[in-house]
């Protein structure tokens, strides 16, 4: 692997811009553990990326398990369940970054600007807070004195201590759950993590945070300033993606075209960015200062989830990829192409099939529903690979056989 001068580099092919992606998102044997994969490695995932979306969705298992089993291997989610819930351990909190999303407690000031605004965004957050601002103060004193609680604990608490009256929010119990995103929105409450049926924690921000995040937070004595948040998070992007457009780079953490670019034209200043013309690209690409590039594609196969920030950005995928990835949960079944939770298959560095999958742990089988190979891709090794990771998969999920329906 060779290191890219940013000086001299002033294009790139299509296929330079693929390894440098792959490279940047951690897909490949130098990146895994030789070993048992442990809190370190999960910890260097997590850092890498710093984001990894979370979705409730558990046709093969949650989200947010996935990321990190395409670029280890198997391992224990207890241990990631550790990072976010054990306050001996804790490494990752959640937030609205990409979307619900685990990100590194340290990096949970960088969306201060979006915790300062709350009141201004997300239509029914915003009007909890205007039509009902006792119930919100009565929440976040709730949750300050007896966190952390799930919203349903929470609803619990208030029946019995608040009884509900004719007119006032009380009997509107799911005013309680909003005013409770609200504060989280907010980061008046943060998350102390998940429970056995995912619901999520809330939980007084002194409680979770160290003092050192809560100081540059948005209510900290030192809070990062809006611009110097837009900055951060382009080149938090720039450095997870390896290279992208400014769509991509911004898309990260779903900035807005205002407040990414001042941030990219500073990060290209200062040389952390540099441009380049990517073979096919039509629009400018801005590649990281730290980004390398493998000699050669990586030997890696990977089932990636649909949420895999390899893959969000649709628009970079088809052009690194020659993929066209649509989701197609919310799709009515009678209208969808590929299957209900789809997950694209990487191999030697090309997205080559998606495979609907469905873990059906009643009876201990991982159901493969379809494979849909891209034209030219499907022979009998590619098809040998696929059925390796199938099985890694299932023994991941603890599933004791796969059922290919799609044979």
């Amino acid at each position: 692997m060779r290191a890219l001068s940013l000086q001299s580099l002033q294009s790139l092919s299509t296929a330079e811009a693929r390894r440098i992606a792959l490279e940047a998102q951690g897909f490949g044997a130098r990146h895994r553990p030789r070993g048992r994969v442990g809190a370190q490695a999960l910890r260097r995932v997590l850092d890498r990326l710093g984001v990894v979306q979370i979705d409730s969705v558990n046709a093969v298992c949650r989200s947010q398990y996935l990321p990190f089993f395409s670029r280890l291997g198997n391992y224990d989610t207890l241990a990631l369940d550790r990072l976010r819930d054990d306050s001996r351990a804790r490494y990752a909190v959640e937030y609205w970054a990409h979307e619900a999303s685990l990100v590194p407690m340290q990096t949970w000031p960088l969306y201060g600007f979006r915790m300062r605004r709350a009141q201004d965004q997300w239509g029914s957050m915003r009007r909890v807070a205007q039509a009902y601002p006792d119930l919100v103060r009565v929440v976040a004193e709730q949750v300050r004195q007896r966190g952390p609680l799930t919203a349903a604990e929470l609803e619990s608490i208030l029946r019995h201590d608040i009884p509900a009256r004719s007119g006032q929010w009380g009997w509107n119990w799911s005013a309680v759950k909003s005013a409770l995103e609200h504060l989280f929105w907010t980061g008046r409450l943060t998350s102390a993590g998940r429970t056995r049926t995912f619901a999520r924690r809330y939980a007084d921000p002194q409680i979770v945070l160290p003092t050192s995040v809560l100081e540059r937070g948005p209510y900290g004595a030192h809070p990062i300033p809006d611009q110097e948040c837009f900055t951060g998070l382009m080149e938090l992007a720039g450095r997870a993606l390896g290279i992208g457009t400014e769509q991509c780079l911004r898309d990260y953490a779903r900035l807005t075209p205002a407040q990414a670019r001042p941030a990219l034209q500073r990060l290209v200043e200062e040389g952390t960015l540099q441009t380049v013309a990517v073979q096919g690209w039509r629009r400018p690409a801005y590649l990281h200062r730290y980004a390398r590039v493998p000699s050669r594609t990586a030997h890696v196969d990977a089932l990636l989830s649909p949420f895999d920030s390899l893959i969000w950005q649709r628009d970079r995928t088809r052009a690194l990829f020659g993929f066209d990835y649509r989701l197609e949960i919310y799709v009515p079944a009678a209208k969808r192409v590929h299957g209900y939770y789809v997950l694209p298959f990487l191999c030697d560095g090309a997205l080559v099939a998606r495979v609907d999958l469905k873990a059906d742990r009643g009876a201990g089988v991982l159901r493969v529903n379809a494979t849909h190979w891209e034209p030219g891709a499907h022979n009998s090794q590619a098809q040998q690979r696929l059925t390796d990771q199938l099985r890694q998969l299932a023994d991941f999920l603890q599933l004791e056989q796969v059922a290919d329906q799609s044979r």
